[in-house]
């Protein structure tokens, strides 16, 4: 069962997907359920509700689905958390040792996009990455958690993420910081589905991605430094985690900051792939410039004179 939300930007429709016998797939609109695929619908045991309804055959069938966009399967989570360095190989790339805890930053809601949602490059950006990454869909209220069993009781399911990342932004420099490099406008694209953590051993999938159809990433959530089920205990010790919320759980190696790919530039092709999670694709644009152009002159003036002083 895949469940998703199919539409325009906006105005996207919950639905379920589910295999057919002839290797095609059927799609079913989830509305006599929910309006949406959102917290509400999680926390009160929607996934099981869907799943009873499509062996009892009560959920419409949703005509031409395949010729309809395809929303992140989350409606706007609240909370978006991102993992960061969750792999050894990712670490080591980034100059970094293996972590001992776990390196957590927020993502605004606004950077959630489809899965096959063109992406934007910021205007004056020269060191867009890409990150394909296991997301964690939290299902029940999560705060501070006694056990990894009681997190793992939390988690509603699971999704492919691309955590686009502006290095020189993020990393040290000229006003240079994690946030302005991790919140860019579509910058977490999701999906394209929703799988019920019962489904799929998150602790076991393989990861992929491609830059104009060459392999760059190559590995499997077997080597996350951090497990689903104990990033979200950790995070519950220092912020509420409600349902609909994302956890990112950080990329393995094979990034452009590792050196050995060039950065994403306008035009690119990306392409993640999370195994049973789906794949997505993005092709790159430059976003326009104004104001966000004049504030990254302003802040990195700023920086320098600050180095300078």
């Amino acid at each position: 069962m895949k469940i998703m939300r199919l539409g325009e930007a906006g105005k996207e429709q919950p639905a379920v997907m589910v295999p057919a016998g002839d290797g095609s797939s059927r799609y079913f609109s989830l509305l006599p359920l929910t309006r949406d695929v959102d917290g509400a619908f999680l926390a009160s045991g929607g996934l099981d509700r869907a799943r009873e309804a499509l062996a009892a055959g009560t959920l419409p069938v949703l005509e031409n689905a395949e010729t309809l966009r395809v929303g992140a399967p989350v409606a706007r989570p609240g909370t978006v958390v991102g993992i960061g360095m969750n792999y050894a190989a990712h670490a080591a790339e980034s100059g970094s040792a293996p972590l001992e805890i776990p390196v957590v930053f927020l993502k605004p809601s606004n950077t959630v996009a489809g899965p096959y949602d063109a992406a934007p490059v910021p205007p004056l950006s020269s060191k867009y990455d890409w990150e394909v990454e296991l997301g964690i869909v939290i299902g029940r209220e999560a705060s501070y958690l006694a056990t990894t069993d009681e997190a793992a009781a939390c988690i509603a399911g699971y999704v492919a993420a691309n955590d686009l990342s502006e290095r020189e932004y993020q990393l040290p420099g000229a006003a240079g910081q994690w946030t302005k490099g991790k919140t860019l406008p579509g910058s977490t694209p999701l999906g394209p589905w929703l799988v019920p953590a019962e489904d799929v051993d998150g602790g076991n999938l393989r990861l992929r991605s491609w830059v104009n159809g060459e392999p760059r990433q190559d590995s499997t959530t077997s080597e996350l430094i951090f497990d689903a089920a104990t990033l979200v205990h950790h995070c519950s010790q220092y912020m509420r985690l409600e349902p609909g919320d994302v956890i990112i759980t950080g990329t393995p190696e094979g990034v452009a900051l590792s050196g050995r790919f060039p950065y994403l530039q306008p035009g690119d092709v990306v392409e993640v792939e999370v195994e049973g999670l789906g794949r997505q694709r993005q092709e790159l644009y430059r976003a326009g410039s104004g104001v966000l152009a004049g504030l990254h002159r302003q802040d990195r003036a700023v920086g320098l004179q600050q180095d300078a002083l």
